[in-house]
């Protein structure tokens, strides 16, 4: 596994300002291939990391984890807001190599998007199934852009698939079971933090990365639908003249 900060890591830093001063700052590294999560040294594993503390419903880990891999990844920021509410403004910037981002957002909302990144790239057999998106992360991404990612996401794995002969699904009938499975992790991960924490931020943005999750199997084809007829040149359709 490469070190932090090693030519064959990616980067994302968060930078959280908050209302009575001062900044928190989050630099996560990625393997460049596999997108694992490249823990930092001395990673705190409070009980609470524990697997069998809240365990997930749908959890496939064994007796032999000691500690679940979401838990452990995301300790480190749980500790540092574990006091903070939801509403609290803040400004978040998110610094990867080829871009910034930067948003006034409620403390709720900026955490859900760094837990998104800790959570599909910890080695959760579950959430590492949404671990390409990373690759393309997207900050404070609205419905329409999670789910044409995800959708996007998928068909390329469909791709792989069907070049190495297997049977792809292009009908995204399988994708709705992937983001079931996310929903449970979400669940289960909300009630291991509140019994964490004294205040709702955390939990509160994991609340808000599972409102996309389990919305997403139901508005697929709805949001594909009003987004195809500007895919009429591809689709060899005729395109509506100009008004």
């Amino acid at each position: 596994m490469p070190d932090p900060g090693s030519a064959n890591t990616i980067r994302f830093t968060y930078s959280f300002q908050l209302p009575a001063g001062g900044e928190r700052l989050f630099d996560v590294y990625l393997d460049a291939d596999t997108l694992e999560l490249v823990p930092a040294k001395g990673m705190p594993k409070p009980p609470w990391t524990k697997l069998k503390y809240f365990q997930c419903a749908n959890c496939p880990l064994g007796n032999d984890i000691e500690e679940c891999p979401v838990a452990v990844s995301l300790a480190t920021l749980v500790e540092t807001f574990k006091d903070a509410i939801s509403f609290e403004n803040t400004t978040v910037r998110v610094t990867t190599e080829e871009r910034a981002y930067e948003k006034a957002t409620t403390l709720q909302k900026g955490l859900s998007s760094i837990i998104g990144i800790y959570m599909v790239t910890s080695n959760c057999p579950v959430m590492d199934q949404l671990r390409p998106m990373v690759r393309f992360h997207l900050p404070f991404a609205s419905m329409d852009e999670t789910i044409y990612r995800a959708v996007a996401m998928y068909l390329v794995a469909q791709h792989f698939i069907a070049r190495e002969g297997g049977k792809a699904d292009f009908a995204l009938e399988d994708l709705g079971r992937v983001y079931r499975g996310v929903h449970a992790v979400n669940r289960g991960m909300a009630s291991r933090l509140r019994a964490a924490t004294r205040q709702d931020a955390i939990v509160n943005a994991i609340v808000l990365l599972d409102v996309y999750s389990s919305l997403v199997p139901a508005a697929i084809h709805d949001i594909l639908a009003e987004i195809k007829p500007a895919f009429a040149a591809l689709l060899n359709e005729s395109t509506p003249p100009s008004a």
